[in-house]
């Protein structure tokens, strides 16, 4: 079992015909995801072909979505235009949204959030990695890539992973598989300042999911997440915990990479990040390349 999307989830991909859309695209197909549309507005009727895959495109969504029963997609499509994508998916009813688009306006997301209230609908992302469920197959193929993270490092197992930043999703997804440790899975939440799943949102599913034996929880400077998570953590978590947080040694009133990672007004710093997850019995590694050994001893106890 996994959280989220599983191997025969059927993925639509918004924004296809895009040379960054396509090179993706190409990417899961050759994972083993089970790519079952395609939606770029103007062009339904043609079809998008990798090696022995002919993938329809669709002008919209809701049309993929009752022609092949899609219920996730992945969002390629440019700034502007990735708020309205999100909405578009929300409105076809899919379980599912990621989207990796980087440099939504903020008023963008703002109008999103309140649109996608009490709908059923989940969002990952911006200007996220995406998810992966790792496959049974060699280099974990069979599985379902949703995304742009690196399909080949992961391994089927049982620790699931949520991070902020993508490439210490995939620095800790490899120290995992380098150890012999597979993943549930990983889920690469992203760095805006109005994300989609939050921390907390990824970890109750992790707690809830039976095959799942540990996480791995990797944060960075800026907003309250963190330390929201580890409340949650402290109370009511059943499993180990490892933590990282990125951004120690940031000054303040400067953004580090990702639109959210800024700290401000006092707030948001590693230290008080660290100390929350402390605090909540979370074992902290003091840099990147400890995180699954930082774990690993947890699990080993």
């Amino acid at each position: 079992m996994a959280i989220l999307v599983q191997p025969d989830t059927r993925v639509l991909i918004q924004g296809i015909t895009g040379g960054f859309g396509a090179r993706h695209a190409q990417l899961s197909l050759d994972y083993g995801t089970q790519v079952v549309a395609g939606v770029t507005p103007g062009k339904g009727g043609q079809s998008f072909r990798h090696g022995p895959h002919d993938v329809p495109i669709f002008d919209t969504v809701t049309e993929a979505v009752k022609q092949t029963g899609a219920q996730a997609s992945a969002i390629f499509v440019p700034a502007p235009f990735a708020a309205d994508a999100i909405l578009e998916g929300a409105d076809a009813g899919l379980e599912l949204v990621v989207c990796i688009t980087e440099g939504i306006p903020v008023t963008d997301m703002l109008k999103v959030r309140q649109a996608m209230q009490g709908r059923p609908t989940r969002l990952i992302g911006p200007n996220c990695p995406g998810i992966v469920t790792p496959g049974s197959g060699p280099d974990s193929h069979g599985g379902c890539r949703i995304g742009i993270a690196p399909g080949y490092i992961h391994r089927a197992g049982r620790v699931g992973v949520v991070s902020r930043s993508g490439t210490l999703t995939y620095e800790a997804v490899w120290q995992l598989t380098r150890a012999g440790v597979g993943q549930s899975t990983c889920v690469g939440i992203g760095g805006d300042p109005v994300p989609g799943m939050s921390h907390l949102d990824v970890l109750r599913l992790f707690n809830d999911d039976p095959d799942t034996h540990g996480i791995i929880l990797i944060g960075e400077i800026g907003g309250t997440a963190e330390e929201e998570a580890a409340a949650w953590i402290k109370e009511n978590c059943r499993k180990p915990v490892a933590g990282f947080i990125a951004g120690a040694t940031a000054p303040p009133g400067r953004r580090m990479g990702h639109a959210g990672a800024i700290i401000s007004g006092g707030k948001g710093t590693a230290a008080a990040k660290v100390a929350a997850l402390a605090d909540a019995g979370i074992a902290v590694a003091e840099t990147p390349s400890v995180m699954a050994e930082t774990l690993l001893k947890l699990l080993k106890r």
